[in-house]
């Protein structure tokens, strides 16, 4: 009898624009961003390929790019799983993150206009629509989509590159799915602030509460216990 694929996988959306390379590089990285496939979780090509009626070549071409973005490891003989980071390097991380967005937010102030007061408002509104409603991943998407909007208008393409790239690393782990209600208050009323900050034009209060509001975030990740099987284990030297 032959073993189902994961249910993540039966997941898939198939219609996908683009070549069939394409197609299942934009599903499996969606899949992962979203946190469907979890850290750690097996990508068997095999199952993908079925998925998508292709070849193995192209979820073959597909899983090496998403190895070379990070989101991806592959080990010989036993095949390819989603990634996955030690406590210590996902902390790292976030320390990366809060630099790069910091650097962002001092040059997006001065740059930003009233289109871009209306998207952090947007932002910031369907975040809170999405903690009210206990929808986790709208609020891992939304938080995204807010913290970026306070960092788009510095028009730093190279900048906003590397956040995202930073960001996507992180993302895998929804951490927020393990923060209870409590916390995940305090963490939004510290949105509220930024956003305050970006519309009075206040760089220095802006990034001042981004800091806090990521070293608060560390502090939540440090915290998280083991049993969560987020975490690749540490290894010793």
């Amino acid at each position: 009898m032959s073993r189902p694929p994961a249910g993540w996988v039966r997941r898939l959306a198939t219609d996908s624009p683009g070549t069939s390379h394409e197609a299942v590089r934009d599903q499996l990285r969606a899949a992962i961003l979203q946190g469907a496939a979890p850290p750690g979780a097996a990508i068997v090509v095999e199952d993908v390929a079925d998925r998508f009626s292709v070849s193995r070549i192209p979820v073959r071409e597909a899983l090496k790019t998403l190895v070379g973005e990070g989101l991806v490891s592959h080990a010989p003989r036993a095949g390819y799983f989603v990634a996955q980071l030690t406590r210590v390097e996902l902390l790292e991380l976030y320390v990366v993150r809060e630099a790069l967005e910091s650097a962002a937010q001092a040059a997006a102030v001065p740059r930003a206009d009233a289109a871009c007061d209306a998207e952090a408002r947007s932002a910031h509104a369907a975040l809170s629509w999405a903690i009210a409603d206990g929808d986790v991943r709208a609020h891992h998407r939304e938080s995204r989509r807010f913290h970026l909007a306070l960092a788009a208008p510095c028009g730093m393409r190279r900048l906003l590159h590397m956040y995202a790239a930073a960001w996507d690393l992180t993302e895998p782990f929804q951490p927020m799915s393990h923060v209870d209600r409590p916390q995940t208050q305090v963490l939004h009323e510290e949105h509220g602030a930024m956003l305050r900050a970006f519309l009075d034009r206040d760089a220095d209060a802006l990034v001042a509460v981004s800091r806090a509001h990521s070293g608060h975030m560390r502090d939540v990740l440090a915290s998280l216990p083991e049993e969560t099987g987020l975490f690749a284990p540490e290894t010793r030297s």
